[in-house]
């Protein structure tokens, strides 16, 4: 007597394939949802904002090739920016804080600047890099 064998679906033929590719959608846009970039978090103004700054707000601050930190000349240490930094914030609030490094400068003593600044929840914060350096 025989048998009666029973074809065989190929997954292209199955409804199977269709489930799968719905489950690994939901899947990736599931995932994707915990993907979090960590960097520096700051506020930066709007296109339209018209916050005026002026002259005697700001707080400037230099890096030379060696990575040192130079306000009016002299040469500081992270910490002593930070008491400087501080004290400016303590006496006026819309401190504006502007840092100009020299393109020599290591870019871990940069970054350690800008955790500075955010450490110490600066509102208005810029960095650039000096052009007349050799």
């Amino acid at each position: 007597m025989k048998l009666d064998r029973r074809k065989k679906n190929s997954f292209s033929d199955s409804s199977a394939s269709s489930d799968i590719a719905f489950l690994l959608i939901i899947y990736f846009i599931v995932i994707a949802g915990f993907n979090i970039n960590k960097g520096f978090l700051m506020n930066l103004p709007a296109k339209d904002s018209s916050r005026l700054i002026l002259r005697d707000d700001l707080l400037r601050f230099e890096m030379d090739g060696a990575g040192n930190i130079m306000y009016s000349g002299e040469a500081l240490d992270i910490s002593a920016a930070e008491k400087l930094i501080r004290a400016s914030i303590a006496s006026n609030p819309n401190m504006a804080l502007i840092l100009t490094i020299d393109p020599r400068a290591r870019w871990q003593r940069v970054v350690s600047f800008v955790e500075l600044a955010q450490d110490l929840k600066i509102d208005s914060f810029s960095f650039s890099m000096r052009k007349d350096a050799p």
